[in-house]
């Protein structure tokens, strides 16, 4: 049998890709239910989100209408799903959302759904109650009438892959896991923490495929939840996932909610790793140009066997095997290791150059010149890389 129910718990963009992906969903539609007046839009429903309950005017929540196949998933689940997805001891509000359109509410269609809903939240206040919660403010009525959103709030989250997964689940579980509590502390030295989500959130995914499950970088990356941190002294609010921090001892230096991009992720890591006034920085970032001889120069032109690694990325770039003297004071190489690397025609000052920039983190490495031998001279600034002796690679 093929019924519906209505959930709001919030910003309904979330909430509709949570139901969506359950087994048993058919379907899951934004919308607007619970009001009385005829027609909402979602700039009525805005205006109107301060307008309270008690006036002749009631408004909107934003809503989440599921059709759901009986035969395949039951309403207690959909519910108990329901309460765990969000936090409903909030009054007309979810996290940094604020207004009675964002509301907690369920709007049942039977009287099975009624009972279920009635009977789950008296079982989810107790545990919410002995982990120091407030009372269940969650409406539960019939339901009356849904309003299909407009059609660019329907599955909000594919169409705008720069967002976030709203996150304003309590922690709280119907069933305790026997997974022991994990305690994320903070680590000495710097530190990337991305807080992900334990619900379905796509942003993480992505985020973790373009960017985590690559960055090989010397300043460790953790992927934690932000239920599990404990010791950190952190600015940036926790209620969107992904969040990425950028730490020192334990201290929040940057913060970013939201998903980033492998260019935003190293110009923000750049920020917090080389700092904006080292010359390392304005190499990677502005196009700058080591001094001759420089120090790092010095360090790097007759190191041992090994390679030269991005020094935000942690990606191989250049091979001692392929390094020669050329006697500019620049370290200068045959050529770079295969698909590490990118070539820009560059026309500044009035030159034609060819530009070398790193594949994955973008930044600047230097020019490449022809030779007279017919081979080329890759000539590369010291201060952006790292050196690692061969036998360290990892195996």
């Amino acid at each position: 049998m093929i019924t519906s129910i209505i959930f709001a718990a919030g910003c309904f963009w979330g909430v509709e890709k949570h139901f969506e992906r359950m087994d048993g969903v058919l379907k899951a539609e934004s919308g607007y239910a619970g009001g009385n007046y005829a027609n909402p839009t979602y700039d009525e429903v805005l205006k109107k989100r301060g307008v309270r309950r008690g006036n002749e005017v009631v408004n909107y929540a934003e809503s989440v209408k599921v059709t759901y196949d009986n035969s395949k998933v039951d309403a207690k689940t959909l519910i108990k799903s329901f309460w765990e997805l969000h936090d409903p001891t909030q009054v007309d509000a979810q996290g940094n959302d604020v207004g009675n359109n964002y509301r907690s509410a369920i709007f049942y269609t039977n009287a099975k759904q009624e009972s279920v809903a009635k009977s789950t939240q008296a079982e989810y206040q107790k545990l919410l109650s002995e982990s120091g919660y407030g009372k269940i403010v969650t409406e539960i009525e019939p339901f009356n009438a849904f309003y299909l959103a407009e059609n660019y709030h329907q599955d909000y989250l594919q169409k705008n892959p720069n967002g976030y997964c709203p996150n304003h689940s309590t922690g709280v579980k119907f069933t305790k896991s026997d997974v022991k509590k994990v305690v994320v502390a903070p680590m000495k030295g710097k530190e990337i923490l991305v807080i992900t989500s334990e619900s379905y959130c796509p942003y993480c995914e992505k985020f973790e495929e373009i960017v985590s499950s690559n960055y090989k970088g010397n300043i460790p990356l953790r992927t934690a939840l932000a239920k599990d941190l404990k010791g950190f002294n952190l600015e940036t609010k926790l209620f969107a996932t992904p969040t990425i921090l950028f730490i020192e001892n334990g201290e929040e230096i940057i913060g970013h909610q939201g998903f980033m991009d492998e260019k935003d992720f190293y110009k923000t890591l750049g920020d917090f790793k080389l700092g904006k006034n080292s010359e390392s920085y304005k190499v990677a970032f502005n196009q700058g140009t080591d001094g001759r001889f420089c120090k790092q120069y010095d360090v790097f032109h007759d190191t041992p066997d090994g390679v030269f690694v991005d020094k935000l990325s942690g990606d191989v770039l250049f091979d001692t095997r392929d390094r020669f003297n050329s006697g500019t004071g620049w370290l200068s190489f045959y050529k770079s290791v295969d698909d590490s690397t990118i070539e820009k025609v560059d026309k500044s000052y009035g030159m034609q150059r060819v530009e070398i920039i790193a594949k994955k983190s973008g930044i600047h490495l230097g020019h490449v010149f022809p030779r007279a031998d017919g081979r080329r001279r890759f000539c590369i600034n010291a201060t952006v890389l790292e050196f690692t002796p061969r036998d360290k690679l990892a195996k």
